[in-house]
């Protein structure tokens, strides 16, 4: 994509004259603007650097990212499978190709981890994932399609902490670092015709990282490309006829070098031990409401936390609340820059988009409106009906980032009178989206017997460790956060967590129902009991039992069974567990 001139249609083909290098006076000023971007993303990561004793919002998910970014650390410096672990879902283990392992942060971030634990290697990761998308952004803007560095730095600072990367940002890594975006469309829409091969090869190595990092942006990225490829051939067909063998020779040796590169982890995550299929909730109920797009976010200066937990699933999701004033400042500079196949591209780009992300029907101010959305026609389509389709209007952050930028670059040069409107809009639209440090919430702290290494001195070695009570679903598992903090400490046994996948082909949350857990989850209940033991019929009969602190189920049969080998207990000293988590069972 070249420069777009403020007189004439943008287009994807280079420049008759090729552009000025940019004076050594400019250099200056994109430190700066790199500087600010890495000095906003401390910021909103601030408060649990300050607290480390909290972590962000949503515990659970920073939880399980650290204990990727610590497991991705042990298989470094363990010369261990990065792609499968035993230490989840024991005796099993899990498949962590196909779980956000963000793999692509958490080799890199290995010294951090093995340096300064996990939760510094969370926050580092957050706040590059943030710096890093705007950066990127900000170097394509400036170099491919706006002259002006402050248009340039406008964009990037939309497109690296909108509403919805800042809100994705506290609890998933794997949809915030989206700082390879940029470079693959750079590589793909490059406007010259020669390098072909290196520009593939570039391509390619861009894409495999980028599995690393997130699959999920990839699949976004590649529909997203292609709707505007596509808008943009409609409005500039000569230059589409031009390009598109030139794209398609890229893409060709782009593809060949990432299946190279990517076939064992993409069999490993399909077809290797621990793989699923589906999903483990009903993703068409992550929808976004209508009025959403409208709306304040929960972390921004103007926000209203219970009025923007109404209008989406989770705060996490909060993936659009573009303000009042943005969207309509965005319409704005479409219809004044109509003429720039550019803009229409984006534009046709951005509305789809946000139409998917409204669900298989359309939500207006949470009332049901029962009319289709276009998500109707995806849901059922391979790969996408595992996307959540609120995350879909993650897609209009740039799209609004990219407008940005032109409508500013636009009047650079105008009279006072024609730029200070613009500025005066710009201001008040993105003003009131200033984000806020991301909240933070108390977590219970690491218990003594489990940092200090004492629970070894009871479970043999090859044995398992489990808390009392069990994880079921979703729920927050402390034996993943223990053995994060504790920097994989725990090297004579395997502590039982929370996965996301079972050895069953269909996906599930939390490790596969076992009789014992009726009673160990609780009182004991005959009645659950009895109702669990039909369920495993064949397998073992559960007997519920108590013994002063612990609570646990005795299998009746003494045949070697799949999950019922032998059990050990040990009760902790007294003040070295948390609350509900004493009489640890290692089996």
């Amino acid at each position: 994509m070249g420069r777009a001139e403020t007189d004439q249609p943008a287009r994807l083909t280079a420049p008759e004259q090729p552009a000025p290098a940019p004076a050594p006076r400019r250099r200056p000023v994109d430190a700066l603007v790199v500087a600010g971007y890495l000095a906003l993303a401390v910021l909103l990561t601030s408060d649990q650097w300050r607290r480390p004793e909290r972590l962000f919002h949503q515990a659970g998910d920073q939880i399980l990212f650290e204990w990727m970014l610590a497991r991705a650390a042990r298989a470094v410096t363990g010369g261990e499978n990065p792609l499968h672990s035993a230490a989840l879902n024991a005796p099993d283990g899990v498949n962590l190709m196909a779980n956000t392992s963000v793999l692509g942060l958490g080799v890199p971030l290995t010294p951090v981890t093995v340096a300064f634990g996990s939760q510094a290697a969370f926050l580092v990761a957050v706040t590059i994932s943030l710096a890093g998308t705007a950066t990127a952004w900000y170097a394509l803007l400036a170099r491919r399609l706006v002259r002006s560095r402050a248009a340039a730095a406008v964009g990037g600072l939309v497109c690296g902490f909108a509403p919805g990367m800042v809100a994705q940002a506290g609890a998933h890594l794997h949809m915030a670092a989206q700082f390879l975006v940029p470079v693959i469309l750079a590589l793909v829409f490059r406007p010259a015709t020669d390098r072909v091969r290196r520009d593939g090869v570039l391509l390619g190595l861009a894409v495999a990282y980028q599995v690393f990092l997130g699959e999920e942006v990839l699949v976004f990225l590649a529909l997203a490309a292609g709707v505007f490829a596509g808008a943009y051939a409609l409005a500039d067909r000569a230059a589409a006829r031009r390009l598109a063998p030139v794209v398609a020779r890229r893409l060709g040796v782009g593809a060949l070098v990432a299946g190279v590169l990517l076939a064992y982890p993409l069999w490993f995550q399909f077809a290797g031990p621990g793989h699923y299929r589906g999903m483990p909730f009903h993703t068409g109920g992550y929808r976004l409401d209508l009025v959403s797009f409208v709306a304040s976010a929960r972390q921004s200066v103007a926000g209203d936390a219970h009025r923007a937990g109404l209008l989406s699933p989770n705060p996490t999701e909060q993936n659009s609340f573009f303000g009042p004033f943005l969207p309509l400042l965005a319409l704005l500079v479409v219809v004044r820059l109509w003429r720039r196949p550019l803009v229409r591209a984006l534009a046709a780009c951005g509305l789809l988009f946000a139409a998917l992300s409204l669900g298989a029907s359309v939500v207006v101010n949470r009332d049901d409106t029962g009319l289709p959305g276009p998500y109707r026609l995806l849901a059922g389509a391979p790969l996408l009906d595992l996307v959540v389709p609120a995350r879909f209007a993650l897609v209009c952050v740039p799209v609004l980032g990219v407008l940005l930028a032109l409508a500013v670059d636009r009047v650079r040069h105008g009279a006072v009178r024609a730029w200070a409107p613009w500025a005066g809009a710009v201001a008040a639209a993105l003003l009131p989206l200033t984000p806020t440090p991301i909240r933070t919430v108390p977590v219970a702290p690491v218990p003594a017997v489990v940092s200090g290494g004492g629970w070894q001195a009871y479970v043999p070695q090859g044995r398992t460790l489990v808390p009392v009570p069990p994880v079921n679903g979703a729920a927050v598992s402390p034996a993943m956060f223990w053995s994060a903090r504790t920097r994989w400490r725990s090297t004579r046994g395997r502590l039982l967590h929370r996965p996301r996948s079972a050895d069953d082909p269909a996906a599930r949350w939390g490790a596969p129902d076992r009789p014992r857990r009726c009673c160990c989850a609780g009182p004991p209940r005959p009645a659950r009991c009895r109702r669990s033991a039909t369920r495993n019929a064949g397998r073992r009969s559960p007997t519920c039992g108590t013994g002063g602190r612990r609570r646990w189920c005795r299998p009746t049969r003494r045949r070697p069974t799949r999950y019922a080998p032998r059990w050990t207990h040990f009760s902790a000293p007294a003040g070295t567990c948390p609350a509900g988590t004493c009489g640890t069972s290692g089996r």
